[in-house]
């Protein structure tokens, strides 16, 4: 990344940084990802595994969001290894078809897990019969992130819900999740701001 901003400069090696910082995200999330031909484990999908196991074991239903759907393709084979049921929503699914799946997971307590692309999951879904939200990798729109949470509460929601974000430690997606928090913390003091300059004086 030096190298290229170097021989290029900041602004016309935009897209190759993006490229770069993608590939790292990807990497945390497994190293198959990125690298083809990799044959080992990934610690953040067996962290996922327990959490997704312990919470079938005491009766909760799933949404997990990711921003990578090819990350979906190895999830998949890890919960048929398993035996768990599973149902997945990208943005290639057809509305009518999406209309059809969220449904039968609100009613079908044999399908445990829904996997659904961050991008696809934004809007538009009653998925109330989840009680529990896993972020696999964190987005760097948090609103985005927030969005894809309320799924699950929406109205007829009546069970508490946990919300699980999986970051992987010393990388990227830690420096992610602090944008993530100045952000936030920063729109907090804006709107308080604004709040105090707008409230009504004690004559008024």
């Amino acid at each position: 990344m030096r190298q290229e901003i170097e021989a290029n400069g900041f602004e016309q090696s935009r897209f190759k940084i993006l490229s770069l910082i993608t590939r790292l995200r990807q990497i945390c999330c497994h190293p198959k990802l990125f690298l083809e031909d990799y044959d080992g484990e990934s610690a953040k999908l067996n962290q996922c595994l327990e959490i997704i196991e312990g919470a079938i074991a005491a009766k909760h239903k799933i949404l997990l969001f990711s921003g990578f759907t090819s990350m979906f393709d190895i999830l998949t084979k890890e919960l048929e290894k398993r035996g768990i049921e599973y149902s997945i929503l990208t943005g290639q699914t057809k509305v009518d078809t999406r209309i059809e799946m969220v449904d039968e997971f609100n009613k079908d307590d044999n399908i445990k897990v829904f996997l659904i692309s961050l991008k696809a999951g934004g809007t538009g879904l009653n998925l109330t019969g989840a009680d529990m939200v896993i972020h696999y990798d964190p987005w760097w729109n948090l609103s985005a992130e927030n969005q894809a949470t309320d799924r699950t509460y929406r109205i007829g929601q009546k069970k508490n819900v946990q919300v699980y974000k999986l970051i992987t430690k010393d990388s990227i997606e830690e420096r992610i999740y602090e944008l993530q928090e100045k952000k936030a913390n920063l729109a907090k003091e804006l709107l308080s701001t604004c709040l105090l300059y707008t409230s009504p004086s004690p004559r008024d």
